[in-house]
């Protein structure tokens, strides 16, 4: 199995659909990754490469994506790779890979766990022993 973590951004609001038959949830959504690198001129360049994810946990879809990962959130998500394929309205049938979820990590949540219910967890924790981690490092 292929392994893959890729660091992106959410292109859309990520759909959570129901599963037929069983009805679980599962949440559909893309990620965008950029590149940048300079041109054998040294002229800066980027490439933009989109990745189809999609998420079978139902408690991860339902708690923690559904309510805090928006368009434009920042992601870190690890899976593995996998065919997909179908049949367009023109009869056509389309490749393409898609990246099933195993982990997914907002990297913007601090503006969200600010908003939740202490008692839920959701609350931000002070640094133990009183430390500010927003303080310059003296050296």
């Amino acid at each position: 199995m292929q392994t893959l973590v890729i660091e992106g951004y959410l292109a859309a609001d990520p759909s959570i659909l129901s599963a037929q038959g069983s009805g679980k949830k599962r949440a559909s959504f893309r990620v965008l990754e950029t590149t940048r690198f300079r041109r054998s001129d040294g002229t800066p360049g980027e490439r933009t490469t989109g990745f189809n994810c999609l998420c079978f946990n139902e408690a991860t879809a339902e708690r923690y994506i559904a309510p805090f990962a928006r368009k434009g959130s920042r992601v870190v998500i690890q899976g593995h790779v996998e065919n997909d394929t179908w049949t367009g309205k023109d009869g056509v049938e389309h490749y393409d890979l898609r990246l099933i979820v195993g982990d997914i990590r907002l990297k913007n949540r601090r503006d969200h766990d600010e908003q939740a219910d202490p008692a839920e967890g959701g609350g931000v924790q002070e640094p133990a022993g009183g430390y500010d981690l927003n303080d310059d490092i003296p050296f």
